[in-house]
């Protein structure tokens, strides 16, 4: 998995056309509409803690997971000033360890194509089942197979600002569904001089149906697929998918983390 280094710093920068409000309250409305109103939320892949901000404003008491120190350490910033009661734990999501259940998991911006193998996936999802209160919810989107190839897939996005620029290349490959992503940031140093900064990345495209298998394998159930931002049934020029999926509604307390299961 990736783990942002360089680009953290300007992560917030650069990502400035993503619209966290409205994403925000097309979340918080599948989780109102489920009866979950306050309590524990946990946010995997939580990064600078944008999301996990707008989900405290709204009266959850929030836990964020992710793999970056550099992340969380803006994500802690953002914090001190807010002064939100937030819990930011430096844990990978694959591997993931709580106190306690949680009523909802979340984990937006294609955080989960980060997952590259099967096992994996089903690994965070066995996590998810195991840290969800009976009958609590994991909602999150993935990013689909059509948006790699018909929209990222062999194109070259670049920006230039006084923050710093940076050239983001992608590559995707059909047969084994990745898409790579080459950064190359220039931000300038006090000299007025710029320092060059290279990171890769790779997001896996899964079917539908594919993760729908998955989270039944986990031992959670599929209450919906949405095209994501709407509560319409996915089309084959969807971009991005959000997948609403359930505990049981008794099971066992959560105990020590599940170790794979083959």
């Amino acid at each position: 998995m990736a783990s942002y280094e360089s680009f953290a710093q300007v992560y917030d920068t650069f990502m400035d056309n993503i619209p966290y409000e409205e994403w925000e309250e097309y979340l918080s409305g599948l989780l109102y509409e489920r009866g979950i109103r306050e309590g524990l939320v946990l946010e995997l892949g939580c990064g600078t803690g944008t999301m996990t901000e707008l989900l405290a404003c709204r009266g959850y008491d929030m836990i964020g997971v992710d793999n970056s120190p550099e992340m969380l350490e803006i994500a802690a910033e953002k914090r001190e000033k807010s002064g939100h009661d937030i819990l930011y734990l430096l844990q990978d999501m694959r591997c993931f360890e709580l106190y306690g259940t949680v009523r909802a998991i979340v984990c937006v911006c294609d955080s989960l194509n980060y997952i590259l193998d099967e096992e994996d996936l089903l690994q965070v999802f066995r996590l998810a089942d195991n840290y969800l209160d009976p009958g609590g919810y994991f909602i999150f989107d993935m990013n689909t197979e059509y948006k790699y190839r018909e929209i990222l897939g062999e194109t070259t996005i670049a920006e230039n600002r006084e923050e710093g620029s940076f050239i983001w290349e992608n590559y995707y490959d059909e047969e084994e569904k990745l898409n790579e992503y080459e950064l190359t940031l220039f931000l300038p140093e006090r000299n007025g001089l710029y320092r060059k900064y290279e990171e890769e990345h790779t997001q896996k495209a899964y079917d539908p149906d594919e993760v729908c298998g998955l989270l039944e394998k986990a031992g959670l159930r599929t209450e919906a697929v949405y095209d994501a931002f709407t509560r319409n049934a996915p089309k084959a020029e969807s971009e991005r998918l959000c997948f609403i999926a359930q505990a049981q509604a008794w099971k066992p307390a959560a105990g020590a983390a599940p170790g794979p299961r083959r």
